[in-house]
């Protein structure tokens, strides 16, 4: 032992005869440093409601609770954090976890009170003095503790992907899905925007576990197509992703798919392990489309027997008809399908109800029906010369590629549209070998076709002319003249879309060997009788329902586009869905 070891004990005498030192003064002498950690903040205009600081807190001092005159919309849960200063630790977790940086905390650091239950509070709702105050701790700009960029996705390059139908997205692999799932904060808010109101969450937390049985089971609990969703879902649930607030959404879509895709077909069965008691109801489903596939999963889950009638070839209806196979490779469509085939789902292909088969068979054979048709009435452009044979619909070239068909497009081909069927069209034609147009008579920013569907195409070339109101189609030395009116876009009072008004005289044209219409479609009723369908009851040429689908002839319930407004495959299944548990209850005989 050193001397100095000795001596050390000695050296506090010292402060025994030193003056102590005394704060007259301690609240208002000692402020907090610049980034102390002291009371918290909230800007109320940058706050989603998340509850990502309540899932972090490992003291349970933040609740989300309901605050008056928020209002709960898809982007926001209409939930504020509450914080317990009995349970609170000042740590700053919840600060570098917002994703919004709505969160932070003030240097002020003494809060004098009688009532314990007084430090429980809102911040940025119950009114401090800290509020203004600019000092204190907040995350450091271009510190994340989570990561701001989605993991990337392998794709094909646009040279090489119109060369032929191959599917352009590769997909994760297992390394890449689960780096991809670790930045979900398991928010909700995508649950919420989500038609089939699917536990994103949760399966997400399993990809992250590496528990693909358990992210099966929950993708079926809401979803019975996951891997058609997987790849052509309109994915609204990634547009308020509160990690895309500040960066990407989670690429919720491609988790989906890479749940499905690691399950071999063999083992789907083994895995969801349907148990179901048979009853000795049936259900009749026209359409095989993603609208009666979801109701046919969920009715013969519950039992009933049920029969599927298409007047298509094959099942998938517009998803296998309308999408090309470069986003929807058919033998991903025909794995949804054959598994609810293989529940005992009756798929009658080729006959089409009203023509084939009574309406007035079905009615009499089956206790309740439900019908999916889809729209696929191509509309008219009610323009001179649109009834050339060389004018041709979306629909039809693109169920015409379906088949296997490759019809005679020319060298140029234009496009009439701006939606998901005209883009497929567009690029379709592109690997087809034709230089191709899109003219829309709006914006680009208007286009209601999804937008990364809109940049691939015009990565393949695609031109798209915009402001383009159609005036007239002529036929000139061989050639197609189409000539469209220049547009100006002029605001609506209701606050939708801008409404493209033709400038006066401003007249362009283009050759064009074809010319592809997809302006939009519309349903068609003719499978039903007429005195069937002058008892339902329409709004905006759609089947009315009520909350389970049931139309206003109580044994008929309808869903998919024929009913809603968003014209999507999710949609479609989320109605499939609502219709099953309504026709469970009217047989059941219990109210709705």
């Amino acid at each position: 032992m050193s001397l100095k070891d000795i001596l050390s004990p000695f050296y506090v005498w010292k402060s025994a005869f030193e003056k102590p030192y005394t704060a007259t003064n301690p609240i208002e002498d000692r402020p907090g440093s610049l980034r102390y950690r002291g009371f918290h903040q909230n800007d109320m205009e940058k706050c989603i409601g998340c509850g990502s600081c309540e899932k972090i807190c490992q003291n349970a001092a933040i609740d989300m609770v309901t605050v008056k005159g928020i209002e709960t919309t898809k982007e926001d849960s209409g939930l504020r954090p509450s914080i317990d200063y009995g349970r609170c630790c000042w740590c700053g977790l919840c600060v570098d976890i917002c994703t919004t940086d709505s969160l932070q905390m003030s240097n002020e650091y003494i809060w004098i009170d009688t009532d314990p239950e007084n430090y429980r509070f809102v911040p940025g709702v119950d009114k401090k003095s800290w509020d203004k105050n600019e000092k204190g701790y907040n995350r450091s700009q271009g510190y994340q503790l989570l990561h701001a960029q989605r993991i990337e996705m392998g794709m094909l390059q646009a040279s090489d992907s119109v060369q032929s139908f191959v599917e352009i997205v590769k997909g994760y692999s297992k390394q890449k899905a689960i780096e991809e799932a670790q930045r979900c904060v398991e928010c909700g808010l995508c649950v919420a925007s989500c038609p089939a109101h699917m536990d994103i969450p949760q399966y997400i937390k399993a990809i992250r576990e590496d528990d693909l049985k358990k992210a099966l089971q929950l993708l079926y609990e809401t979803n019975p197509m996951p891997s058609t969703c997987g790849r052509i879902c309109t994915h609204r649930c990634e547009d308020v992703c509160s990690i895309g607030v500040k960066g990407e959404p989670i690429a919720i879509r491609w988790l989906k798919r890479y749940i499905i895709d690691q399950i071999p077909n063999e083992k789907m069965k083994e895995i969801l392990n349907e148990q179901f008691t048979e009853n000795d109801k049936k259900v009749a489903i026209i359409g095989a489309g993603p609208g009666g596939l979801s109701a046919a999963y969920y009715l013969r889950s519950a039992g009933y027997k049920v029969t599927i009638y298409e007047s298509k070839e094959k099942a998938g209806g517009m998803i296998r008809y309308g999408v090309p196979e470069y986003r929807m490779p058919y033998d991903k469509l025909d794995k949804d399908i054959d598994y609810i085939k293989n529940l005992g789902v009756e798929i009658v292909n080729g006959k089409q109800v009203g023509k084939d088969i009574k309406f007035e068979e079905l009615d009499s054979q089956f206790d309740a029906i439900f019908f999916s048709t889809g729209l696929n009435i191509p509309y008219k452009m009610e323009i001179p010369g649109e009834n050339n044979e060389r004018v041709i619909s979306g629909l039809y070239f693109l169920d015409e590629v379906s088949k296997g068909n490759r019809p005679e497009l020319g060298k140029k081909v234009a496009v009439i549209g701006g939606g998901n069927v005209a883009i497929d069209a567009a690029r379709t034609a592109r690997r087809l070998g034709a230089e191709v147009s899109i003219i829309y008579r709006r914006r680009e920013q208007d286009m209601p076709a999804d937008l990364e569907e809109i940049e691939e195409a015009k990565a393949e070339n695609v031109q798209l002319i915009t402001k383009a109101i159609p005036v007239k189609i002529e036929e000139k030395n061989g050639n197609l003249l189409f000539t469209w009116n220049k547009a100006e876009l002029k605001n609506v009072k209701d606050g939708g879309r801008p409404k493209p008004v033709p400038i006066k005289g401003d007249l362009e044209s283009i050759k064009v060997d074809t010319l592809v219409s997809a302006i939009g479609q519309g349903a068609d009723y003719s499978f039903l009788p007429k005195k069937i369908a002058d008892m339902l009851e329409y709004k905006h040429y759609k089947v009315k329902i009520n909350k389970y689908g049931q139309t206003s002839i109580p044994k008929l319930f309808a869903g998919g586009d024929i009913v809603n407004k968003t014209a999507d495959a999710i949609s479609a299944i989320a109605d499939g869905h609502r219709a099953a548990k309504g026709i469970d209850l009217y047989l059941s005989r219990e109210k709705f």
